[in-house]
C-alpha cells in the first residue's frame, strides 16, 4: 500500500490546474499503473431563492478530518488493488468555478481505480468534518445544507 503524508489533505484556496497536472506528471514513470480515475469537485453558482452563490468558504476540524481520512485511505486500500491515492480538499475561500476537491486513484486496472475513486469521494463527503459557508451575491452567507433538494445534494 502506498503511504502518503497525512498532513497534505488540505490546501489553502482553490486547487489549481497546475497542481493537478503536477500530480499526474509525477506518475509518468510508474509503469505498473494502467489506470487513473480522477474526481474534481467544482464550486457551483447555485441560485438560492434569488441569490447566487459566489464562493464557498471551507472550514474543518482538521485533526479529526486527518484521522478520518487515514481510516478511509486504509479501508479503500484494503478493498481495492490500488497503486496510489491522492485526496486534497480546499480550506478557505473558493470562488465559483474553482476546484475544491481533488481525488485521484491509480491502479493496474481501470475498474479498481474507478470504483475506489467513487467510494473515496462519497466517504470524504459523508465522513470528514468539513463545512462550507456559501457566500452570496448580496454579501450575505449561509452554511451549506447537506441535502438541499434531490438534484442538488453535493457541492463538490
Amino acid at each position: 500500500m502506498a503511504k502518503k503524508n497525512r498532513n497534505d489533505l488540505f490546501m489553502p484556496g482553490a486547487i489549481t490546474p497546475g497542481f493537478i497536472a503536477e500530480i499526474l506528471h509525477q506518475h509518468r514513470g510508474r509503469t505498473e499503473i494502467g489506470a487513473h480515475s480522477i474526481f474534481l469537485g467544482q464550486t457551483r453558482a447555485d441560485d438560492l431563492g434569488g441569490k447566487k452563490v459566489c464562493a464557498i468558504e471551507f472550514t474543518s476540524y482538521e485533526a479529526m478530518a486527518l484521522e478520518a481520512m487515514q481510516e478511509i485511505r486504509e479501508k479503500i486500500f484494503e478493498k481495492y488493488a490500488l497503486t496510489c491515492m491522492h485526496v486534497h480538499h480546499s480550506l478557505g475561500k473558493v470562488e465559483v468555478g474553482g476546484v475544491c476537491l481533488f481525488v485521484l486513484t491509480s491502479s493496474p486496472h481501470r475498474k479498481a481505480a474507478m470504483e475506489a475513486c467513487s467510494e473515496t469521494v462519497e466517504r470524504v463527503k459523508a465522513e470528514l468534518p468539513i463545512w462550507g459557508k456559501e457566500l452570496l451575491d448580496d454579501d450575505s452567507h449561509q452554511w451549506k445544507a447537506a441535502n438541499r433538494s434531490a438534484g442538488m445534494q453535493d457541492q463538490a
